[in-house]
């Protein structure tokens, strides 16, 4: 009972909800358009990996991206986080808002993981679409960007939305570099009387929601999808 009082108190009575608010939408800011990013990068990224390897600059392309998909993959995302903030802003003498340094971290680290979601998404489609697309005078790029591309999605739509799942829980790290985002906003709570059972748990409630939210959301987006190629 006091574990409540003194929650309630911090949160509603000294305004705590406000802090909360604001870290809430820090973090779906920070997930959101790190996915926007990691998309496209990734997208460039499954591309150059599947395009035909005749000439001498796709093969440097590919052995490029390898190198970025190994380090994004390979790395824990806190040392990229830190190793953004802390060491390459100021060695290129940068001055970025924390959120910016992590919207730009988390979309660079999202961008190998669906490299990888996108290749699988292309493979899927059938290799005469982009044949297709080619005898009528398309080229390669405009091909995969028209035909093949908007069909993909379709197919890895679920996996895009387990991406963002990750990235939603992955911001719980960005404090590291003094962004207030709401699991340090809950946690700020829990200092002020070093009462924590209350506020974690909340704290797990709100990810839980949140989680399910994006879950539903991608079920109907699918559902959609279904039945719209149906009437076709």
């Amino acid at each position: 009972m006091k574990a409540w009082n003194v929650f309630y108190k911090q949160f509603i009575t000294y305004n705590g909800y406000k802090t909360v608010l604001n870290g809430l939408l820090t973090t779906v800011e920070i997930a959101v358009l790190g996915l926007i990013i990691g998309i496209l990068i990734g997208t460039i990224i499954a591309v150059v990996k599947v395009m035909p390897k005749y000439k001498i600059l796709p093969k440097i392309l590919e052995k490029v991206c390898d190198v970025y998909v190994a380090f994004f993959r390979g790395t824990p995302m806190v040392v990229q986080l830190l190793i953004g903030y802390f060491v390459l802003m100021p060695a290129l003498n940068i001055m970025l808002d924390g959120v910016y340094v992590a919207i730009i971290i988390f979309g660079l680290n999202s961008g190998a993981y669906v490299s990888e979601i996108m290749r699988s998404g292309i493979q899927s489609v059938d290799a005469g679409q982009l044949e297709a697309g080619r005898a009528v005078g398309l080229s390669f790029w405009t091909a995969m960007l028209k035909i093949v591309i908007p069909q993909s999605i379709k197919n890895i739509l679920p996996t895009l939305g387990n991406e963002f799942i990750v990235l939603i829980k992955e911001t719980s790290i960005v404090s590291f570099i003094a962004v207030t985002d709401v699991t340090k906003a809950f946690r700020a709570i829990g200092d002020a009387n070093y009462e924590y059972i209350i506020p974690y748990l909340t704290l797990a409630l709100v990810y839980l929601v949140i989680v399910l939210l994006i879950t539903f959301l991608i079920r109907l987006m699918e559902r959609r999808l279904k039945r719209s190629e149906r009437s076709k």
